[in-house]
């Protein structure tokens, strides 16, 4: 997990989990996080298993259709999948209300969100994300931790230079 001290230096959260739940936004760029931003352990829910599944049939371009593919394939051989369960289904109720309370509107298009914090609350798991925005009314009952992608290194650019005399 990174802070900021300011918009030019960074520095390391020592804190590392040793089991967390990643959230699908996190599993989608999985290779673009630093390994010490992450759990040790990690976890993904079901639910977030049939958002990639859904994700590889919601293109008709055949080379994102591949690649998302790949990542479920992917994702399902790494990954310690957990069931949406009857603990997940009471922790959404819990969920539910807590949103509710804090003046948003019932899940419409997050609902997906909800219930993979569900799955993470159920199991007793820190859920990881890049979106904490969506897990703000959570705050008192499950820790949401916040993951940045890692900066990418910009292409090193060639420089024109006049001729020498």
């Amino acid at each position: 997990m990174w802070t900021t001290g300011s918009t030019r230096t960074r520095r390391r959260v020592p804190d590392r989990h040793a089991r967390g739940l990643l959230d699908t936004s996190v599993v989608i760029d999985l290779e673009r996080h630093e390994a010490e931003d992450l759990p040790r352990e990690l976890a993904v829910s079901a639910v977030t298993m049939a958002e990639l599944a859904a994700g590889s049939h919601a293109t008709t371009d055949t080379r994102k259709r591949a690649e998302r593919m790949l990542r479920l394939q992917h994702a399902e051989a790494t990954f310690d999948q957990l069931p949406f369960d009857s603990d997940a289904a009471r922790a959404y109720g819990r969920i539910y209300a807590a949103v509710i309370s804090a003046g948003r509107k019932a899940p419409g298009r997050r609902a997906l969100d909800l219930l993979v914090a569900a799955t993470a609350l159920s199991n007793e798991l820190p859920l990881y994300t890049q979106n904490s925005e969506d897990f703000t009314p959570l705050a008192g009952i499950l820790e949401v931790v916040t993951v940045q992608l890692a900066p990418v290194e910009a292409p090193r650019r060639l420089q024109h230079r006049p001729p020498h005399d």
